[in-house]
Parts: structure tokens; C-alpha cells; sequence
């Protein structure tokens, strides 16, 4: 009698095996059948629940930075930027922030290789106590592509054709050399940055110009700049070529080990900051995400430093489910007529929303952890209680919420009133040449310049079809406006008449 009754105690501290309704069932293995070796009975709902549930523990993959790993962190402020900005995380030296950062390939899919040759996604969602701040960028200061209509053709180029099912450098390339504004991101993409070794030893960039507003309504342009505590590292173009064969989950294994370790990355997060009067006077178009300001016109800024220090404890619901927005900003910090933020500030709540459903903010890694209030409603996977039986709609005479008018912002000037599609507006646009050039011949050293062009030849080796030489030789004529030793030096590498090519340049 009295084993009976420990044998129950037992039972009663075990979880019991339940549908996800809450109903418990007694058999998991087995599916009920007419007989030992008869067929099985629709009646098993168990069975159906399971499958049903299986055929859809996928959720859609993200068109872009499917492949990569999160970790949570925290920001801390270790210098007083407040006469830039109102933002209350920034308002206290010693305030941290708890954050979530993601770090991704761009082009690859779920499955593939991390250690690909692909710039790196670089997002971070600060939970602020005004609301989360989304700032989602890069592992460079620029992109591809300076206009975001022409963003869902770059990225096709990325991906696979649609005859081979296979990557095409022909694609790649035919895009690169018919969009020279392109030319600044894929020399960075084909020097030894293009393939960090892993995510803790690469710098991170909001790439875009974004705005600060301080407490006067004063406002001035920003770029946010993460400098890793941990120095570059990179692999070169064998190194990371044999670590997708020894390990295609490199990058994400180095940063869990890490943190296991108790070995924290940290970043230094740096700004620069340029008054709208000298946005005016700029030779070049400071919101072109296509160009980098100079650290000897805008000096680096010291802010704070971030730390990531916690794995999160499932992937698929902290990671896979995470959510960063362009558009999600808090009060003193602001956007630009950056034209690729302006594009992305509305696609990519409107990708979570296709990916994740309209309610995806309301996942936990989504959420703001402090008090939201507004009368959106319904919706498929409203996970909480959908405001009760609270007022829908605005104004009403039952609830006390009210549009605070503090965090109106100042009118932003406009340096237009006519509207019109600009392909360039005179203000620099059209060079695209002069910040490439000096990449190669200041910022880089002999080694970086060897592997540049030692990857663009064998990237652009794979350039096949009956459009060859066309591609290959407009593509050329960049790399010469940009340096006639780089144009040389891929020429030759790739055996290409270099008097042809220039003189197809003087046409």
C-alpha cells in the first residue's frame, strides 16, 4: 500500500504527455489500426496532429540573410552623446540596454555555407524603455545598389537562375558591370572582407545615414560604426573555401563556443555626426549608401560597447522568429533621404508580416518589453488577449490613451518640391569611381591589393555564355576608372587585351 502511494507521488511530479490542447494520451508510438497489420483509423488524432504540426514546422526561409545566429547582450554607455540626441538609452553614462544581435550571410540560403563569400548581416534590436530600436545593417559601410527599386534585381542576381538552378557568376557580374555604382561594395566583397573569419572578428555599420534629434529639436546626420574588440580576422579565398567542406557552420559554432567560453564579443559603438549645413556643402551625396563619409572630415565618435553574453536557449523561437525593421526607431533618433532606407523602412516590416504574420511583434523576441498601447486588433496568431474588451478605435470616451505630443518631431526640410524619378541630381551621384580608387590605392596594403585581385580573377572566371566578353570588359573599364593598375592587374589575370579595353573606354 504504501509503494502504491509512492509510485503515485512519483507519477504526479512527472509531466504528463499531452496534445497541444492540453488533453494527455497515453500512446505516442503506435498509430490505432484495425488489428495488428490492418490499416489505420482516421479516428487517430493524434496521429493527424503530429503530421499536421510536422509538415509545418517551417516557416517561409528570409529572401535575404536566411543563414545566421543571434545572440542576446547588452549595450552600455560610456560616453555622453546627449547634445546629439534625446534617445533615453543614451541619456546616462554606465546605462545598459539589453539587446538581441544577428549576424547572417546575405545571398546564401538556410543550408548554406556561412563561410561563403558574401557581405554579412549586421542587425541589432536594442529594448529600449521607449520602445525597441531596430538598427539593421551591415558588415560594410556601403551596398551594392544606391536606389531601392533596383534592389529585388540585384539580390535575383545573388540567388540562383533560373535554367541551372545554380549560382551564376554570368548573372553577378552582367549586373555589377551595367550598375557601376556597384563598384565600392564588390571590391570590398572581393578583398579578404568579403570572407570574415566568423562573426566575432568583423566590424558592423548601420551603413545608412540615419538622424539624431536632441532636446532643443535640434537635429544632425548620423552613421552608426561597431568596431569588434577582437580585431579583423579573415579568411582568405582557400582558407574559406576548405572551411565549407570541414565545417558549413563555422561562423555560427565559433560565436556559441565563444559565449559558452565565457569568451564575450564586444564591439565599440562609434558615430559620425554631419550638420545638415554641411550635408549641403558635401562634393559628394551623403545619403548615398553607395559612398562612406571620411574619418578625416568626420572624425569617429566614442558612444558605448556592446557585448553579446547569452545563447539563446531555443534557435527557431529567438532567433528564426526574430524581426528587425529599418522603420522601428525611438524618440532621438531618426531617418534621412537616404533613398535605400527610405525603400527598406517599408519592405521589411511587410516581409516579417508575410514570413511571421501580421502579429509578429507579438512574439516574445519581438516584443517590447515594456507597456505597448494601440488599437490594432484580431489578425491570424493573436497570441494575447487581443485588448479585451477595450475600445478598437481612436478617439474614444472609455480609455485615457492619448498621441503624447512631446515626441512630435521638427519639420524636416526638403530640398525639393518637384517630383520626378532622379538617376542623378548633380550633387556627386555620378561618381562612382573616386572612393573605390582610394579603398585600393590608401586603405588597403600590398597583401589586401594581391587577394583583391587575385578573387575578382577568379570570380570572374566563371563569367560563361555568349555575352562574355561584353560583360567581362565593361566590367573592366570600372576597375580602370577606378585605378589603372587595378584595371591592369585584372586584365591581365585574366588574359584580356588590355589596349582593347582601353580602348573601348575612350567610347
Amino acid at each position: 500500500m504504501i509503494n502504491y502511494y509512492i509510485m503515485n507521488q512519483e507519477k504526479d511530479r512527472k509531466q504528463k504527455l499531452t496534445t497541444a490542447s492540453g488533453i494527455p494520451y497515453a500512446e505516442n508510438e503506435n498509430t490505432m489500426s484495425a488489428g495488428p497489420r490492418g490499416p489505420l483509423l482516421l479516428q487517430d488524432f493524434i496521429l493527424h496532429e503530429k503530421m499536421a504540426h510536422f509538415n509545418r514546422e517551417r516557416i517561409p526561409e528570409r529572401v535575404v540573410h536566411a543563414k545566421g545566429t543571434g545572440a542576446f547582450g547588452t549595450f552600455t554607455v560610456t560616453h555622453d552623446i546627449s547634445r546629439y540626441t534625446k534617445a533615453k538609452l543614451f541619456n546616462k553614462v554606465g546605462k545598459q540596454t539589453k539587446l538581441l544581435m544577428r549576424m547572417s550571410t546575405v545571398g546564401g540560403e538556410k543550408g548554406s555555407a556561412d563561410t561563403e563569400r558574401d557581405p554579412r548581416g549586421f542587425a541589432i534590436k536594442f529594448y529600449t524603455e521607449e520602445g525597441n530600436w531596430d538598427l539593421v545593417g551591415n558588415n560594410t559601410p556601403v551596398f551594392f545598389i544606391k536606389d531601392p527599386k533596383k534592389f529585388s534585381d540585384f539580390i535575383h542576381t545573388q540567388k540562383r537562375d533560373p535554367r541551372t538552378n545554380c549560382k551564376s557568376p554570368t548573372m553577378m557580374w552582367d549586373f555589377w558591370s551595367l550598375n557601376p555604382e556597384s563598384l565600392h561594395q564588390v571590391m570590398i566583397l572581393m578583398s579578404d572582407r568579403g570572407t570574415p573569419y566568423g562573426f566575432r572578428h568583423m566590424h558592423g555599420f548601420g551603413s545608412h545615414t540615419f538622424s539624431m534629434i536632441n532636446a532643443a529639436n535640434e537635429m544632425v546626420y548620423v552613421k552608426f560604426h561597431f568596431i569588434t574588440l577582437q580585431g579583423i580576422k579573415n579568411f582568405t579565398n582557400d582558407e574559406a573555401a576548405v572551411m565549407k567542406g570541414i565545417d558549413p557552420d563555422f561562423a555560427q559554432r565559433d560565436l556559441v563556443t565563444a559565449i559558452d567560453n565565457k569568451q564575450f564579443p564586444k564591439w565599440a559603438m562609434k558615430i559620425q555626426v554631419m550638420t545638415p549645413e554641411q550635408a549641403q556643402n558635401t562634393p559628394y551625396n551623403p545619403f548615398d549608401l553607395t559612398k562612406v563619409w571620411p574619418h578625416a572630415d568626420f572624425p569617429l565618435i566614442d558612444v558605448g560597447e556592446l557585448e553579446l553574453n547569452e545563447i539563446p536557449k531555443n534557435y527557431f523561437a529567438q532567433v528564426e522568429q526574430s524581426a528587425f525593421a529599418p522603420a522601428h526607431v525611438v524618440d532621438g533618433i531618426s531617418y534621412s533621404p537616404d533613398k535605400m532606407l527610405q525603400g527598406r523602412l517599408l519592405s521589411y516590416p511587410d516581409a516579417h508580416r508575410y514570413r511571421l504574420g501580421v502579429n509578429y511583434e507579438q512574439i516574445p523576441v519581438n516584443k517590447c518589453p515594456y507597456m505597448v498601447h494601440n488599437y490594432e486588433r484580431d489578425g491570424h496568431m493573436r497570441i494575447d488577449g487581443n485588448s479585451e474588451d477595450a475600445p478598437n478605435y481612436f478617439p474614444n470616451s472609455f480609455d485615457d490613451i492619448y498621441a503624447d505630443q512631446s515626441y512630435k518631431e521638427s519639420p524636416l526640410q526638403l530640398d525639393s518640391i518637384v517630383a520626378d524619378r532622379y538617376d542623378r541630381n548633380g550633387d556627386g551621384d555620378d561618381d562612382h569611381y573616386s572612393q573605390p580608387g582610394l579603398l585600393f590605392t590608401k586603405a588597403m596594403n600590398d597583401y589586401d591589393r594581391h587577394n583583391l585581385i587575385s578573387n575578382i580573377v577568379g570570380a570572374m572566371s566563371g563569367i560563361e555564355g555568349p555575352k562574355k566578353e561584353l560583360i567581362v570588359h565593361r566590367q573592366l573599364c570600372h576597375f580602370f576608372r577606378a585605378d589603372v593598375n587595378l584595371g591592369k592587374a585584372v586584365a591581365q589575370g585574366l588574359g584580356v587585351d588590355i589596349e582593347q579595353v582601353m580602348a573601348e573606354m575612350k567610347h
